[in-house]
């Protein structure tokens, strides 16, 4: 599933239009992202969890030349799915 299909199952089920369920969907997608940049988690019963955690720098090395390279500091994105997903899934 895309972005595209999430919207068109989203527009399907609540009996809206598709341009409605764009707003709403682009609306959620940018609060948790608005979250995640404060460095919240946004948290979904059932569903699972969104979360930051920062990578230090490191040394890394290229494998065509084998030279040493500095891979600077970055903050990932992670997901724990809740419980009733993957019970679900499974």
């Amino acid at each position: 599933m895309n972005k595209g299909d999430l919207i068109s199952a989203v527009a399907d089920s609540a009996g809206i239009s598709k341009a409605q369920a764009g707003d709403a969907v682009e609306a959620v997608f940018s609060n948790i992202e608005k979250a995640l940049k404060s460095g919240d988690k946004a948290a979904f019963i059932g569903f699972g969890t969104f979360s930051t955690s920062i990578r230090a720098a490191r040394d890394g090395r290229n494998p065509a030349t084998g030279a040493t390279i500095k891979i600077p500091k970055k903050t990932m994105v992670k997901f724990k799915a809740g419980k009733a997903l993957s019970e679900s899934v499974n």
